[in-house]
């Protein structure tokens, strides 16, 4: 059910970048059902009943997909009818093992959410976000390293350069990327449900300096090196990895911090102090 949709929206000109972790959302799913199957399948309780009806509303939403009844783009259209086979399937789940899959180990099923493609008006508005305060930290970064450029709007003037912090620098993909490796590491490593949480908000403002030092290191690489860093060098179309390795080390000291340090405690300790 979900496999055409996805296949369209994946081999699209337009989308595909930002949902090549999708075929990877199933397999990551599968891995943590077989991590906890005896707690999932060890003493199954079946619920037919509102598992049926589940299964029969995932079943009602995809005809309604199929109909285009909302005239929604193949973003939109992708998301409706793979939202509505993930329902269909948790449906026939919960008729054969039961409800209390929610209660016992949910995180598999949960998990399955990343592999529906983000609508449109949301995608747009975190782009959005992304870009804006990227293009922020990059003026800050400019002032700190004394380097003379002016600003109107997304747009960087410098002596020998001229720079946007186009939509496709708001590293969405990174961000992505990065916020499902929070979600699994908190689930992995931490223990409390509030730290994973606080790991995802690190996201966004790792996200934005991740953003700004590339967006920098290529302004100044091309200014003062080769323009060619900017239209067309191997940095600026295939380095992105470079710069989302230190990311992913900034993520993994917060998860190490939340980890190791008693935050019970130290709460504790600035209450009675």
């Amino acid at each position: 059910m979900a496999f055409f949709p996805i296949e369209a929206l994946m081999t699209s000109a337009n989308r595909s970048d930002y949902y090549s972790h999708i075929v990877l959302i199933p397999l990551v799913s599968a891995y943590f059902l077989w991590f906890a199957r005896d707690r999932i399948f060890g003493e199954p309780e079946p619920a037919p009943a509102p598992g049926v009806a589940v299964a029969v509303a995932g079943l009602a939403l995809y005809a309604v997909g199929l109909a285009r009844v909302f005239g929604l783009n193949e973003n939109d259209h992708g998301s409706l009818l793979t939202f509505a086979s993930i329902v269909f399937w948790l449906g026939g789940f919960m008729a054969l093992y039961g409800t209390s899959i929610w209660k016992k180990e949910p995180f598999p099923l949960i998990f399955l959410v990343f592999a529906i493609p983000i609508p449109s008006p949301i995608l747009n508005r975190v782009i959005y976000f992304l870009q804006v305060w990227s293009t922020e930290a990059v003026g800050v970064l400019f002032n700190l390293l004394d380097v003379p450029a002016t600003r109107n709007g997304f747009y960087f003037y410098l002596p020998t350069v001229a720079i946007e912090v186009a939509k496709e620098c708001s590293g969405i993909r990174s961000s992505l990327a990065l916020f499902i490796t929070g979600v699994v590491a908190g689930h992995l490593f931490l223990d409390k449900g509030w730290k994973t949480w606080v790991v995802v908000a690190a996201v966004v403002p790792i996200t934005v300096v991740k953003n700004a030092i590339r967006i920098v290191v290529l302004t100044l690489l091309a200014a003062h090196v080769d323009i060619r860093f900017l239209t067309g060098g191997f940095l600026h179309q295939s380095g992105g990895f470079l710069f989302y390795i230190p990311a992913l080390f900034l993520l993994g000291g917060v998860i190490l911090l939340l980890r190791e340090i008693p935050w019970g405690q130290v709460l504790q300790s600035c209450i009675v102090s």
